[in-house]
């Protein structure tokens, strides 16, 4: 049970979800841990918020070179941000990395950067890394306008990269988007990967919470 998680664009709640699948599959008595292979942006306290979540929401601990193998300070795409440090992201550190935490449990949630197409390199991007990793992906679709194109776009190059897309959920990150439940039907009606869950709007994000409105045996 171990998955790649992407989205459809930045900011539309992949940590939420992400965390959210850690504590569903924990509760099935499996061991978990989140990995989020390159992050970039710390908080006000110097702490890449991602990395802390899903460390939270892990029953498994391991060592921070593992779980996150690649991080920026700046908000900036990943390959920017590394261009910044003087370095190059590499995929062998990240593959070996993730062989660690697959050795420690049971379930590892990949959590990607940004969209499905973030470079990471000058060569490279985010879909190069699903397919290095070769594991079934988990689509969080952010619930506000423009979002049918997006995800649609999104399960497209994901077929097209020969990875399976295990699933999808509707993550309602705008509180007054109109006719949302019109636009989560248009998308069920279009891709054929099972809904997983619709995920409340939520002011304060709780992964907990979140967890419930996850239907993890349609995968």
């Amino acid at each position: 049970m171990t998955y790649f998680l992407t989205g459809t664009d930045t900011n539309i709640g992949k940590t939420l979800i992400s965390c959210a699948l850690l504590h569903n599959f924990a509760a099935q008595g499996q061991r978990v841990i989140g990995m989020k292979p390159v992050v970039a942006g710390v908080n006000a306290s110097g702490e890449y918020d991602d990395v802390v979540q899903l460390c939270a929401a892990s029953n498994v601990s391991a060592a921070l070179r593992d779980i996150n193998p690649y991080a920026f300070a700046p908000a900036i795409a990943p390959h920017l941000a590394a261009q910044q440090a003087g370095i190059q992201i590499e995929f062998a550190p990240i593959l070996a990395a993730f062989q660690t935490l697959a050795q420690q449990a049971d379930t590892v949630i990949v959590e990607g950067v940004g969209g499905w197409h973030v470079p990471l390199n000058e060569a490279q991007d985010s879909v190069d890394l699903a397919k290095a990793l070769n594991l079934p992906v988990i689509l969080v679709v952010g619930m506000r306008l423009g979002c049918l194109s997006h995800a649609l776009l999104t399960v497209e190059s994901i077929a097209a990269s020969g990875l399976t897309l295990a699933g999808w959920v509707a993550n309602c990150v705008d509180e007054t988007m109109p006719m949302r439940e019109e636009n989560i039907a248009a998308l069920q009606q279009r891709i054929t990967a099972p809904l997983l869950g619709i995920v409340p709007f939520q002011r304060v994000p709780d992964a907990k919470m979140a967890a419930g409105c996850l239907r993890l045996w349609e995968i």
